[in-house]
């Protein structure tokens, strides 16, 4: 397959019709023409109802067959996380791009496949983690680099809610992993993009118990110095639907944020009080800008395969101290 032209539209079709489906297809509709999606289904109906539903440009109904098409550039696999290596090597190796769906792997050692499948084919792989795009990220990691608040010391993320699972996530082949490997790997990106460098990883999970857990309490220190808690939970009950806090100390201010970004408020040499961007609250447009700048130069976006490769260690290594694996 030829490199993008300059100006051409990325051909992106989407692995899966389901719930990832649909999140990301809301925010790809703002991106005509420069990405126009067609839909790969088991279901050749399902895939059809999406291509309608969001204007796409063609429905298969089978992924093998978007992978051998030649009106297809790019394949987003938003399959359950057990079957990503396989789709994306098969892709790389129809001459195609790759986006991840996150978790991108079941292992941090499948990125060594990934990375020799890419060399060998000249294949790009873009890992979908749109919390590192969010804005509150960005402005947090502004005003820590700032001094703001003085030398950090403490971080505490709350990321509890109450969440339904159903379908593959309940099933360990498929989901690879509990709450903390689905849906608190964005959390983990996020304490790793704050502008320091995470240096070691402890856990435990409330309540004991067997089985795919659905929370878990991380301690988490920078070789800079600070240290930070993430709690992640599915299971916990909220009077504000999910609405929570996060605070970050430091020796001469403070950082208090809504966690999903809503707003933050910071004192300290200068006090702040900051709504980072609702419209892109959850950092997909700003993500799906970086990967289309990314696959137009031929070059690597700024979530990079070795930041997503650090979070996956990151949740291995709380797996492993809580006793998980």
């Amino acid at each position: 397959m030829d490199d993008p032209e300059e100006g051409r539209s990325m051909r992106l079709c989407l692995l899966g019709c389901g719930w990832a489906a649909e999140l990301h297809s809301r925010t790809l509709t703002q991106f005509r023409p420069q990405i126009r999606c067609s839909y790969a289904s088991r279901s050749l109906d399902k895939a059809r109802a999406f291509n309608e539903k969001y204007g796409g440009t063609g429905a298969f109904g089978a992924y093998e067959e978007a992978l051998s098409s030649p009106s297809v550039d790019v394949v987003a696999v938003l399959t359950p996380p057990a079957s990503h290596l396989e789709w994306a090597l098969g892709a790389i190796e129809a001459g195609k791009d790759v986006i991840l769906e996150k978790p991108p792997v079941l292992r941090s050692s499948d990125f060594d496949e990934l990375a020799r499948a890419c060399r060998a084919h000249g294949r790009f792989v873009y890992v979908a983690e749109n919390y590192y795009y969010k804005p509150v990220v960005s402005k947090l990691r502004a005003i820590l680099k700032a001094g703001t608040i003085g030398e950090p010391l403490f971080i505490h993320l709350n990321a509890v809610k109450q969440q339904k699972i159903s379908g593959w996530r309940e099933d360990p082949a498929a989901s690879g992993g509990g709450a903390l490997f689905e849906g608190g790997i964005h959390w983990v990106n996020l304490a790793g993009s704050l502008g320091y460098t995470i240096r070691s990883v402890k856990a435990s999970r409330p309540g004991g118990g067997a089985g795919l857990e659905r929370s878990m309490l991380l301690l988490i220190e920078y070789a800079e110095g600070p240290v930070a808690t993430l709690a992640y939970s599915w299971e916990t009950a909220s009077p504000l639907k999910g609405l929570r806090l996060s605070r970050i100390y430091g020796r001469e201010g403070g950082i208090v944020f809504e966690s999903n970004g809503l707003v933050l408020a910071a004192s300290g040499h200068r006090w702040q009080l900051v709504f980072p961007g609702v419209r892109d609250i959850q950092g997909r447009k700003a993500m799906f800008a970086d990967f289309y700048e990314a696959w137009r130069g031929r070059k690597e976006p700024q979530m990079t395969l070795a930041r997503a490769r650090r979070d996956l260690e990151v949740v291995e290594q709380a797996y492993q101290s809580a006793g998980v694996l």
